[in-house]
């Protein structure tokens, strides 16, 4: 399958690699109004560059995958969906729910593969961990608990475009949280604050927060996240049902322990997404592939999209209300 990645800065250079290092996947061109940017993932992998018009055009790219901020990604999945191309689109696929119902409703009358990027469902422990609950190791599912942490704030002008904490951060934790429960949520309770950088705050958004999830039978998840973990990127699940529990543990840069006269040390953690889930990407976009192939629906859809945001709209809200608030009130 031959690829065009529409945005070259930081997750358009992970999809580069990932699609490098698919078989069956080709990366021929990449699009970004950034000519250094663009010319970085030329040199690396010889992708031609391109302007967007000509890749909608081109014969030569029978896929896209969308890069680009967020207010651009509706309208660029409305665009290749009309020209024919398979979208895989980065999350959100827009800040706005009413925005993500109509692309959806023109992905489904055009008839596109269309795959939301959520890759912690293809991590290979993620992976493990659920293979667990779905053998029934655990029993029944009764908590879920996601601990999320990056190691720094990203800059102000992402900030500013991202939606905020919720729909940029959490939406991954929401979209686990889903997969987990094997249930829809309820209702959302969220609590937030300003406590790693004051102008987050004054731009409107938030760097700390916790979340509590409900579903209609009882079952919780909790989800932690701040913008700011001194000892690295901190990534850890526990899974506890009825028989048991089952967890997956942060990586590391070597998984060793070190026994001196001082005491024990392990390395330190992996320092961002980008190494921490590099597997995962690549085999987010080799299932993309095989669904393209296969001609089946995506492991990651537009309706999983649309369900993690307005969980995040209803912890946009329950934050600004100070209540719990019930999904059907977002949606």
């Amino acid at each position: 399958m031959r690829f065009a990645v529409l945005g070259a800065g930081r997750i358009g250079q992970v999809h580069a690699g990932a699609i490098a290092s698919v078989e069956g996947a080709t990366l021929v061109a990449v699009s970004d109004p950034v000519a250094a940017a663009a010319e970085a993932l030329h040199d690396r992998y010889g992708a031609a560059i391109r302007t967007i018009d000509q890749v909608e055009a081109s014969g030569e790219v029978d896929a896209v995958v969308i890069c680009t901020p967020t207010d651009t990604h509706a309208d660029l999945i409305e665009r290749f969906a009309r020209a024919g191309k398979a979208v895989f689109c980065e999350k959100p696929v827009d800040l706005s729910l009413d925005r993500v119902r109509a692309c959806l409703q023109v992905v489904e009358e055009t008839g596109t593969t269309l795959m939301v990027g959520f890759q912690r469902r293809f991590d290979p422990d993620f992976l493990a961990l659920k293979a667990e609950i779905d053998a029934g190791r655990i029993g029944d599912v009764e908590m879920v608990t996601l601990t999320s942490r990056d190691p720094g704030p990203p800059p102000y002008e992402y900030i500013q475009r991202s939606g905020g904490i919720f729909r940029d951060m959490t939406i991954h934790d929401f979209d686990v949280a889903r997969w987990m429960l094997s249930e829809e949520v309820e209702t959302v309770l969220a609590a937030a604050s300003v406590l790693v950088d004051s102008k987050i705050g004054e731009l409107g958004d938030f760097d700390s927060v916790n979340v509590i999830l409900r579903t209609a039978s009882g079952k919780q998840a909790t989800i932690t996240n701040t913008r700011r973990a001194v000892y690295g990127y901190d990534q850890r699940i526990e899974v506890h049902g009825s028989l048991g529990a089952v967890a997956a543990e942060n990586h590391r840069a070597a998984r060793i322990e070190v026994a001196t006269a001082e005491g024990y040390t392990r390395p330190p953690l992996l320092d961002f997404f980008m190494s921490r889930y590099t597997a995962a990407y690549a085999a987010e976009i080799a299932a993309f592939v095989r669904a393209v192939t296969d001609g089946t629906a995506p492991p990651t859809t537009g309706q999983d999209g649309l369900m993690a945001l307005a969980l995040a709209e209803a912890a946009v809200r329950s934050v600004a209300e100070a209540r719990a608030v019930q999904v059907a009130e977002v949606l």
